[in-house]
Order: C-alpha cells, then sequence, then structure tokens
C-alpha cells in the first residue's frame, strides 16, 4: 500500500476514549478495532480535560442543545419515561441543557485517550465502529452495542450522564477538523 497516497487522500477524525472506557481498560480495544478496520492512529494523548477544555468539546449552540434534548427524549419514549414529570420540562433545548451540562462533568471526571485516526472515509467508519451514542440503540459488534454500561436510563434516574465509552466526530459542520485542533492544538496545522 502506499502511505504517501492514502496520506494525501485520507480523512481525519476524532476518537475520544471517555473516563469510562479508560477505567475499564478498554484503550487497547477501541484503538485495535479502528486499526483492525484499516484505520491508521496518527497521534494519542492521554489526560483529564479542563473544564474548559470540555465546553469547548461539547457545543452549547441552541441547535447542538436542540439534538442532545430530541435523542433524550427519543431514548426517554422508548424507556416509556414522561420528561415533564422527571425534568419539569419536555422542551428540547431544556432538557440538552441538562444533558450538556452532565456531560461537561462527565467528561473532566477522569483521564481520557484522544485519539486522531486517519483513513479513507474515517469518519463514517469510526462512527459505524463505535454505534450509536444511546448504548440501547448500538448494535452488538459494536464498541458502545458491547461495552457500554450505562444508558438512557443513568439520566433518566440519576445526576450523570450516559456512559458510552467513545466519542467519535461526526462529520456535520467540519466537527472532525475543529475537534482535532482543539484537543491536538498545532499537530497538524
Amino acid at each position: 500500500m502506499d502511505d504517501v497516497g492514502l496520506a494525501t487522500q485520507a480523512e481525519r477524525t476524532l476518537v475520544l476514549i471517555k473516563p469510562d472506557g479508560v477505567a475499564r481498560g478498554l484503550v487497547g480495544e477501541v484503538l485495535a478495532r479502528m486499526e483492525r478496520a484499516g484505520l491508521r492512529l496518527i497521534a494519542l494523548s492521554m489526560r483529564t480535560p479542563t473544564i474548559e477544555l470540555a465546553r469547548n468539546h461539547y457545543q452549547d449552540a441552541p441547535e447542538d442543545l436542540r439534538r442532545m434534548g430530541e435523542k433524550f427524549s427519543q431514548a426517554a419514549a422508548l424507556l416509556g419515561v414522561d420528561l415533564e414529570a422527571v425534568f419539569g420540562t419536555s422542551d428540547a433545548i431544556d432538557l440538552g441543557k441538562i444533558i450538556y451540562e452532565r456531560n461537561l462533568r462527565f467528561l473532566t471526571s477522569g483521564p481520557i485517550v484522544a485519539a486522531v485516526i486517519q483513513g479513507s472515509n474515517a469518519v463514517r467508519k469510526v462512527r459505524a465502529i463505535c454505534g450509536s451514542t444511546m448504548p440501547i440503540d448500538a448494535q452488538p459488534g459494536s464498541i458502545r452495542g458491547d461495552f457500554a454500561s450505562v444508558g438512557a436510563e443513568q439520566l433518566l434516574f440519576s445526576e450523570t450522564t450516559v456512559y458510552n465509552v467513545v466519542h467519535s466526530s461526526d462529520d456535520t459542520d467540519g466537527a472532525a477538523r475543529r475537534e482535532i485542533d482543539l484537543w491536538f492544538s498545532d499537530a497538524f496545522s
């Protein structure tokens, strides 16, 4: 395989192995799954994120909050939970704000491993390998389907968030590029 040709045509994406994945010793398994899929690990870092880094990572624009709230509403509906009764609101943006704050607390709760993964169609491949962000929807064989230990019910019945092992960049609005720049600053300028 021509590494030079691959590097010029390859796409890059960010993967974060979250505090639950690091604590459970899943770093090697997550990265191995990426490599077995023909993707290359090109940067790696381990740290406990600051609240500032977490706030920059998780976007809190109204459309981002709405998307989080809508995803949460769908999971609650599957579980038969009345969000109005539990949270006092069913508004997607208000629910998104609750999830946003919980995500910040979780991401800063312990060490994470940040990785830049490169390859053909890397964003789509990595997201498929990771599976649905809501573990209840994650296919067996995906990282979240195999390893996510706590799903949407965690959001509903405690003060924490979904423990789904990994984050992977999506491809909306250059999210992968923005996230790589955030976590690896000048490494790829």
